[in-house]
């Protein structure tokens, strides 16, 4: 047997003592992160992402989109609520709700519209706004609604030869509101490979 020329090194005979003093700075580290927790790391919510409350003191709900009628011509077929995501999109402390919809067509990839909902004098939510409208002929791959900003990723094709499977085109979309109106502010299209 061939002896090893270096010294043994401390962590082949640690002792219980070794142990003891690495688990109390373990324990230290752990502690002290949670005393140094950033300002910024708290559970309030900023103005602008405040709900209004209901006449008995609850948060009033962004609209449900389920049961909505949307403005989708899908021959019968029905439609999909695919993502939804709430914000109080126009600053006025009540929240809307931006959903994704798209034809029930069972397969393939049918175009999706994004429609803004919000609560009316009914008890029913009503589309006040159409973002992307499926005439269009976009999928929306990410999606997400964060300050007031909704923004979605609009998948298309360049033409009628590129196969419906495989969108060709991607394009990323932002809407504000702004006075009145929604205002869309866009990036490039880039073809995929």
């Amino acid at each position: 047997m061939q002896t090893s020329a270096l010294p043994d090194l401390a962590h082949t005979a640690a002792k219980p003592v070794h142990w003891l003093a690495t688990a109390a700075a373990m324990a230290g580290v752990v502690a002290l992160a949670g005393l140094l927790q950033p300002r910024t790391a708290t559970a309030t919510a900023t103005a602008p992402e405040q709900r209004t409350t209901t006449r008995h003191g609850q948060q009033a709900p962004a609209p449900d989109p389920a049961g909505v009628d949307f403005p989708l011509e899908c021959g019968g077929a029905g439609t999909t609520v695919a993502r939804q995501a709430p914000g109080d999109l126009d600053g006025d402390g009540r929240p809307e709700t931006v959903a994704v919809v798209h034809c029930d067509a069972g397969s393939g990839t049918p175009p999706s519209g994004i429609y803004v909902l919000t609560r009316g004098s009914g008890p029913a939510p009503r589309v006040v706004a159409t973002l992307v409208d499926p005439a269009d002929r976009k999928t929306v791959g990410d999606f997400a609604v964060r300050g007031g900003v909704v923004s979605a990723t609009l998948l298309g094709y360049s033409s009628l030869d590129v196969p419906r499977c495989c969108p060709d085109q991607v394009e990323q979309a932002s809407w504000r509101w702004k006075g009145k109106a929604f205002v869309r502010t866009s990036g490039d299209l880039a073809r995929s490979v």
